[in-house]
């Protein structure tokens, strides 16, 4: 549970006074309230919520789908970009063809920081054409952009450079995720310190995984989630099948979150995680039924959550 903001000053103040005493340093007393003042902000679900609503919305006066080349999938990136040009970042639409149809990855840079270290996260704003997709990914989709929202509303300014992506035709085999890596130079490749996947973070039968692939990433969301006292296992379901394969293959440090796709929960992981087991994690994973009513709130609250952690923690 994130502590009140009021809670949270009068507690830095505190250790900031008992710092001074003990030390007689107003510099580590100030350290300690800067520590303080640099935590992520808790992400009100509420609002994830609202933006899945939005992506139903533009789903069902679309044909039931967001999926590549279709009117859903530009309508969805219009609403991103919209909330994102807002907010004061700079944003830029990449095109590129698959299938004979047009699509298009969106990018979103918060002016600041070093532009020699970046710290990316995305996520695929893709649906199959069989649905609406709001699970799989319009739950990773809102979570970036209201993390990336809470970072203009904190007027956070970290030490890496911020970015954000919405990537296009991921259902097509990450082909917008990987048209950008291809595209960037090896120097604009090497400049990326981290790259933060998150596909499929509210399912309705949730588990809590985290990739093993860099450590200290790994390390930030598994220490984000002892905090909570919640269990993660390691991802294996959907390894190499999400929109961090081709930074991982360029050389780019990657990490990420998965609440399970098609796979069946074991006795084990509804033991520690609840749920039911023998049950798929999200019984609507590619079909019509993911739907808003396709998302678990506790899921997608914790990891939404993790999300703005990890970027406000590697960023710094």
């Amino acid at each position: 549970m994130k502590l009140p903001v009021s809670w949270r000053a009068s507690a830095a103040a505190a250790v900031a006074t008992a710092t001074l005493l003990t030390s007689g340093s107003i510099a580590d007393a100030a350290t300690e309230a800067d520590v303080e003042a640099a935590a992520a902000p808790d992400i009100p679900v509420a609002n994830v919520k609202a933006h899945l609503t939005q992506l139903q919305s533009i789903a069902t006066a679309n044909g039931g789908n967001r999926a590549h080349g279709r009117s859903g999938y530009k309508a969805s990136l219009d609403y991103v970009k919209a909330k994102l040009d807002a907010a004061g970042y700079t944003t830029a639409i990449q095109q590129f063809t698959s299938s004979g149809r047009t699509g298009y990855n969106l990018i979103a840079d918060w002016p600041g920081g070093d532009t020699n270290q970046v710290v990316m996260a995305g996520s695929h704003l893709d649906s199959v054409s069989s649905g609406a997709g709001i699970n799989d990914n319009g739950s990773g989709s809102a979570a970036v952009l209201e993390t990336a929202l809470a970072v203009s509303r904190a007027g956070y300014q970290p030490t890496k450079h911020l970015r954000f992506a919405w990537w296009g035709a991921e259902e097509l085999g990450l082909v917008g995720s990987r048209y950008y890596v291809n595209n960037l130079s090896s120097a604009n490749r090497a400049k990326i310190s981290g790259y933060l996947n998150f596909d499929m973070i509210g399912s309705p039968n949730p588990g809590y995984f985290v990739y093993d692939d860099d450590p200290a990433i790994e390390k930030t969301f598994k220490d984000y989630y002892a905090g909570l006292g919640v269990p993660t296992e390691i991802e294996t379901e959907g390894d190499g099948r999400s929109d961090h394969a081709p930074f991982k293959s360029a050389g780019v440090p990657v990490g990420g979150l998965f609440t399970g796709a098609s796979r069946a929960k074991t006795a084990a992981q509804a033991a520690k995680w609840g749920g039911t087991s023998g049950q798929a994690f999200d019984r609507c994973y590619h079909s019509s039924c993911d739907t808003t009513s396709n998302i678990n709130d506790t899921a997608l609250n914790r990891n939404s959550d993790a999300v703005a952690h990890a970027v406000w923690e590697l960023s710094e």
